[in-house]
């Protein structure tokens, strides 16, 4: 078994919420009862994707709101919700609010850039300024600043006989920014996320530089590597890095679960042999085998010598049954062989 330098501080998971579109309550209720479950086996974290027009959760605030009074000591993220579909001021309303119906456990991911297949859908979601709409950084700032609780406007106070206006958004949910996290996929977004008070979240997806040889491990260590440094520069020393790679152990699945699994793998691993794409974005191979193995393979894996909390991401395509086998791994075998000790002591009964 290996031996870490120093032992994995967090646990957590990240699932894509998925749904049949002809039943998606069963697919809502399947991710809430997995999230309960990641809570009896004592992780520390559960996330889940931002999808829209897709078949998973379009509306992960709404999600964690229900998963907030069916849990109390899990924290609650998104990885990630897309700024280019959201109003910042809305979105900071909806998260200060789920905030504190959760006891202060919500950590939003978010990233910037123009949303997926924008063409296809900017005339219903930007009908009048589509054209105008800023996608850049500054859009993330200007959330940044909404959930901080600086100030919206001048006006504040009473109007009439009843009517109180505040000059900030309501609520206001104290440490929330300090909650507020970033996924960057290249150099560059680390380093902004670093320099502006962002916690880092490196997932299976980056983008090299044009000079770094194309190596996932060596560019994902070189991008937190360079987040951290910024982050230290912008005294933000304590700021946190999750990295979320896929991992699927078997130690207790089914020979057929162990088919299905590698069939998945299979069919994903060609995309990770050389970079994709006019941008050159890499992807990690997904890691499947016996806790042990898998242990033994994080080890030797340049990014995650650089973290102390993991987000470890769900296959998207496979069945309940499968989440809770692969989670109770993770939770019983492979957290403790990386040196995890559990956020709770209850069995998953």
């Amino acid at each position: 078994m290996p031996h870490p330098d120093r032992p994995l501080r967090k646990l957590g998971f990240l699932t894509i919420g998925l749904f049949d579109p002809a039943n998606p309550a069963a697919g809502h209720e399947s991710t809430l009862q997995i999230i309960e479950l990641g809570e009896r086996l004592g992780f520390d974290s559960a996330w889940l994707r931002h999808r829209h027009l897709q078949f998973g959760i379009s509306s992960p605030v709404a999600v964690m709101a229900a998963a907030s009074q069916r849990t109390s000591r899990i924290e609650l993220g998104t990885a990630v919700t897309p700024l280019g579909w959201e109003n910042p001021l809305r979105l900071a309303e909806d998260l200060a609010t789920v905030d504190l119906l959760a006891g202060g456990r919500i950590n939003p991911g978010v990233s910037v850039g123009e949303p997926m297949q924008y063409d296809t859908v900017k005339h219903e979601l930007y009908p009048d300024t589509a054209d105008v709409e800023d996608f850049s950084y500054a859009r993330v700032e200007r959330f940044a600043r909404l959930v901080a609780g600086e100030p919206v406007r001048e006006f504040s106070g009473k109007q009439g006989v009843v009517e109180e206006f505040s000059n900030r958004v309501e609520p206001h949910s104290p440490g929330l920014r300090d909650r507020l996290w970033y996924g960057a996929g290249s150099t560059k977004s680390a380093v902004w996320a670093g320099s502006n008070g962002f916690n880092l979240l490196s997932s299976s997806v980056i983008f090299p530089d044009k000079d770094q040889e194309p190596d996932f491990a060596l560019v994902q260590q070189s991008q937190i590597r360079a987040f951290r440094e910024a982050a230290l520069a912008s005294g933000h020393a304590g700021a946190r890095v999750s990295q979320g790679l896929v991992v699927i152990p078997t130690d207790s699945a089914t020979p057929a679960q162990r088919e299905k699994y590698q069939r998945y793998v299979d069919e994903r691993t060609p995309r990770t042999a050389a970079p994709q794409g006019p941008r050159g974005i890499m992807f990690a191979a997904d890691l499947i085998g016996t806790s042990e193995e898998i242990a033994e393979q994080l080890y030797a894996h340049a990014g995650f010598q650089e973290v102390d909390e993991v987000a470890f991401a769900l296959p998207f395509s496979f069945d309940h049954e499968d989440y809770v086998q692969i989670l109770t791994d993770i939770a019983g075998k492979l957290g403790p062989a990386l040196g995890w000790t559990p956020g709770s002591d209850h069995s998953a009964s």
